[in-house]
Order: C-alpha cells, then sequence, then structure tokens
C-alpha cells in the first residue's frame, strides 16, 4: 500500500512513485510515437487519411469510460471489502487474547510462570502465527520463519504441510480449548466464548478466500483490455488532422488515463497482492503481533515502516 504525503500542486506535475506511470509509460510513449507518425505522415509522405470527426471517437471513449469505471468500482470494493476483513480479523485476534488471558492466566508469581500462563500464551502465540500464516496464504509464499517462532517445531511442521496453514492453526485452537475443557481448566461458557472467537476466525478466513481465488469474470476484463488498447491505437489518427503537432500531447494524456485506470483496475481486483496499491498484510499481521505480546506483558516488536513509499 502506499503510503505518503498528499502531494501539492508542484508535486503532482513529476511525481512518479507510488503512481502508474511507471507501469504504462512504454504505453503511454507508444500512442505518443503513433501520433508523431500519424501527424508528420501526411505532411512529408503524401499520404492522406480519410475525412475525420471528433464524434466517433467521442462516443468510443465514453462508451470505454463508462466500462472502466465499473470495473474499477468492482475492484474497489473488492480491495475495500479485504481491508474490513482484516480489520475484523485485528478485532477478533485482540478479543482472543484478552479473554485467553483473563480465563487462564491465574496471576502466577513474577518470573515463575504457571501452567494457566503457558496455557494462556501458547493460545495467543497460535493468534499471531494465524496473522502471519494467512497473509502467507493469501500471498502464496511460506510463512515457516514466522511460524517457527511462536510454534513448536512439531505444531509448525503440522501446519505448514498443511494444505491451508492458517486453518491448520484454527484446529489446533480448537483442540487445545476442547483438551483445556475436558481436564476442567475451562468451564462450559469460558470455552464457548474463546470457541466463538475461533469461529470468527474462520469466518473472516472463508470470506479472504473468496476474494483471493474468485476474480473478476474474465471475458470481462479481456474486453475492456482489447477496447482500451484499439481505442488508444485508433486516437492518433482521429486527432492529427485536427490538432496537428498538438495531437501527441492530447493522445499521450489520454492513454495514461485510459491505460492507468486499467492497470489500476488490475491491481485493486487482487487487494492480497504485492503490488504497490495491495493491502499491507505484513503490517497489519505485524499490528496484531504487537496487540497480543502486549495483553501477555511481553516486549512487543517496532511497527513496519514504508520501504519507498511501499508499506508491504
Amino acid at each position: 500500500m502506499i503510503v505518503r504525503s498528499r502531494p501539492t500542486a508542484w508535486q503532482l506535475l513529476y511525481i512518479l512513485r507510488g503512481t502508474v506511470l511507471p507501469r504504462v509509460l512504454p504505453q503511454v510513449l507508444g500512442v505518443a510515437g503513433l501520433s508523431c507518425l500519424a501527424v508528420w505522415g501526411p505532411r512529408n509522405l503524401g499520404i492522406h487519411l480519410p475525412p475525420s470527426t471528433a464524434v466517433p471517437m467521442s462516443l468510443l471513449g465514453l462508451a470505454l469510460s463508462i466500462f472502466l469505471g465499473f470495473r474499477n468500482n468492482a475492484s474497489y470494493d473488492r480491495w475495500w471489502e479485504a481491508r474490513k476483513h482484516w480489520g475484523a480479523l485485528i478485532i477478533e485476534l485482540r478479543s482472543l487474547a484478552r479473554e485467553t488471558v483473563a480465563l487462564l492466566d491465574d496471576g502466577a508469581v513474577p518470573g515463575v510462570p504457571s501452567q494457566g500462563r503457558q496455557e494462556a500464551r501458547r493460545l495467543v502465540y497460535r493468534g499471531i502465527a494465524f496473522a502471519y500464516a494467512f497473509a502467507g496464504y493469501l500471498r502464496g509464499h511460506d510463512a515457516r520463519e514466522n511460524l517457527t517462532h511462536f510454534l513448536s517445531p512439531e505444531e509448525a511442521g503440522r501446519v505448514q504441510a498443511s494444505i491451508n496453514p492458517p486453518d491448520a492453526l484454527l484446529r489446533e485452537m480448537a483442540n487445545e480449548l476442547a483438551a483445556l475443557r475436558r481436564t476442567g481448566r475451562l468451564a462450559d461458557i469460558p470455552w464457548q466464548t474463546l470457541s466463538e472467537r475461533v469461529g470468527a476466525l474462520t469466518a473472516v478466513l472463508a470470506a479472504c478466500e473468496r476474494i483471493r481465488f474468485t476474480p473478476l469474470p474474465f471475458a470481462y476484463t479481456v474486453l475492456l483490455h482489447r477496447t482500451a488498447y484499439l481505442f488508444c491505437l485508433i486516437l492518433p489518427f482521429g486527432l492529427a488532422e485536427m490538432l496537428g503537432w498538438l495531437a501527441p500531447v492530447l493522445s499521450a494524456i489520454l492513454a495514461y488515463t485510459f491505460f492507468g485506470l486499467d492497470a489500476l483496475g488490475d491491481e485493486l481486483e487482487n487487494p492480497f497482492g504485492q503490488v504497490p496499491n495491495g493491502l499491507p498484510l505484513l503490517a497489519i499481521a505485524r499490528t496484531a503481533e504487537r496487540g497480543l505480546l502486549e495483553a501477555l506483558g511481553e516486549p512487543t516488536p517496532e511497527p513496519l515502516q514504508p520501504q519507498s513509499y511501499v508499506l508491504m
């Protein structure tokens, strides 16, 4: 996710980092070059383009802008829904840690870990590991380093070997809670309270899986890509006769707008990807880690900081 202060009016003219311009610059330059050729050719090679008016290009551009608007709205809805689910993840993990410590930690002598303290610590550490495993699962990355830091080697191996590591961690939590209930460490109502937290985490996991593994319809995306390229390739020939050497400038601006919107829609469609405008999953997981470790009274790491204005 791009994290930087709002640019000034002067910075808007040259700022590049954090924008989609570097990604679409080859297409924009290609359209500008084609527009220069469309202006230079008839004047120097005797090539005569058929007479044109602005009406057909205006209609095509209007239709394309409407379609791009629909697609970008759909992509942004996915991005915002994913962010809300990760906000709910923070809520559920903090609540799980607070209730676990309150129900299990029996206030042992400082420096002497009691059974209840160890049980609460194991469950809270699983919550931290869940956040990192969840981020790695959605991004297709290996989260072994974070898992081994908060889980025993045997449990980390079981979780990592699962086809769905975050769901495997939730099963580990449920099994732990069930064992505590069988041994009488948890009564029915506290067990139900903590089990509901695990169920809420399951709901967040399933909702994010729906977003991650259900892309926008492929045919719709291809139609917009083709139409955007077709419009930007025809545009220089429609403007060359009317605007002369101003045509490359206007063509480049319009190409930047349409190609930029198309590229931005691609980035927002998968909000969990490692792209500049994706969600900062690792930073959110670090936020969860800090809150849960504080609930245990343990030292907390520093929050992640943006690198080159990008927070991952």
